[in-house]
């Protein structure tokens, strides 16, 4: 199956299903000499797992990354970095009364038009649990970014319609500091305790979850198709469930003027950045910011009508683990794939120096 690839210098291509024996990736590109810190891309899987709180899904996965190749004496070699995260808390049967019926708003009945087959076991391919594998390359991704001082932070800033302000009025270290990865106490707590009340109704939420790159060097970006913010574009919509993308004042920009919304020069710089960060798809050295919107996760623990694998109307309801909001666990994801394509362009801009 084609699209397994990401990126262009620094690549990462994933394999593995939900319910298979382990999932897996090869990072390339990676260059040698860059300290590996093991712990780190733990916690950074850590972050992602399930069942790391009540408001997630509680499959059981300790998500240990386990490295093959491409790093030696704790540094990469410059080879290919091969992985796998081993799947030890599968319940395959749980999905045995779906094998012949297509979810409402899963992949199921594409990827049966499309291959003619599937595999009904939690989506299989389809299914977030591949994202682990973005993890450690985006973690590995992170390590290469902190040697040149680039930072990304991401956070919760929207579940439903309970919505925090701009991330210039937040201290974002405080975005571990709760269950919902919101670094806003007081709206942290609304936002879980409606999650909580969405999942006893047998229903999910979506929401928005907001990104911050900073100390990001001028320059990155490779117009015309490949576009610094087309690239992040791209890599958000490839995460399961996300619905949009917006950087800088995005969709707002509709209903300001020119003069509201251009960023003037000064000989200091910008005097402001509605641009995101990003003009005509290059980086110009201010903050990277972004929100991506997700949408209600697929699954839900209520009776809806579908139809089987005959086209015959049948009515389903879902069994198994799953999360009522997919954002908290959705926010080391986000990081993870912006460290991919800055991590990317880092090194395909060392070409033009």
């Amino acid at each position: 199956m084609a699209g397994n690839t990401f990126g262009k210098i620094f690549t990462l291509t994933t394999f593995g299903e939900s319910h298979g024996e382990a999932l897996g990736g090869i990072i390339d590109g990676c260059p040698a000499g860059l300290d590996i810190d093991l712990a780190f891309i733990q916690n950074e899987l850590d972050r992602r797992k399930p069942g790391q709180s009540h408001i997630t899904t509680q499959r059981k996965e300790e998500d240990q990354v386990k490295f093959l190749s491409g790093i030696f004496d704790g540094k990469t070699t410059g080879m290919p970095i091969g992985f796998i995260i081993e799947n030890n808390d599968q319940r395959s049967k749980d999905y045995d009364d779906m094998k012949d019926v297509f979810r409402p708003s899963h992949a199921d009945f594409t990827y049966q038009e499309k291959y003619g087959i599937r595999d009904h076991r939690g989506g299989g391919r389809s299914s977030a649990r591949e994202t682990a594998c973005r993890i450690v390359g985006g973690a590995i991704a992170k390590l290469l970014l902190k040697k040149h001082n680039i930072s990304i932070q991401a956070y919760v800033s929207a579940v439903g319609n309970i919505k925090i302000n701009s991330y210039k009025e937040l201290d974002l270290s405080k975005t571990e500091n709760n269950i919902v990865r919101c670094p806003d106490e007081a709206i942290a707590a609304k936002m879980i305790s409606y999650i909580e009340d969405i999942r006893k109704q047998g229903d999910t939420i979506g929401g928005i979850v907001s990104c911050v790159a900073k100390q990001v060097p001028i320059g990155l970006g490779e117009p015309v198709f490949d576009k610094l913010h087309a690239d992040l574009g791209k890599a958000m919509l490839s995460i399961n469930a996300v619905k949009g993308f917006e950087y800088g004042t995005g969709f707002d920009s509709i209903s300001k003027k020119g003069s509201e919304l251009n960023d003037e020069f000064s000989p200091t710089g910008p005097t402001s950045n509605n641009s995101g960060g990003i003009q005509g798809g290059i980086s110009n050295g201010e903050d990277i910011y972004f929100n991506v919107a997700f949408k209600p996760v697929a699954t839900i623990m209520q009776k809806q009508n579908t139809v089987n694998t005959k086209n015959e109307a049948v009515e389903m309801q879902a069994k198994g683990r799953h999360d009522p909001c997919v954002l908290p666990r959705a926010v080391p994801i986000v990081e993870s794939m912006a460290a991919l394509v800055l991590a990317d362009h880092l090194l395909r801009n060392k070409i033009y120096q």
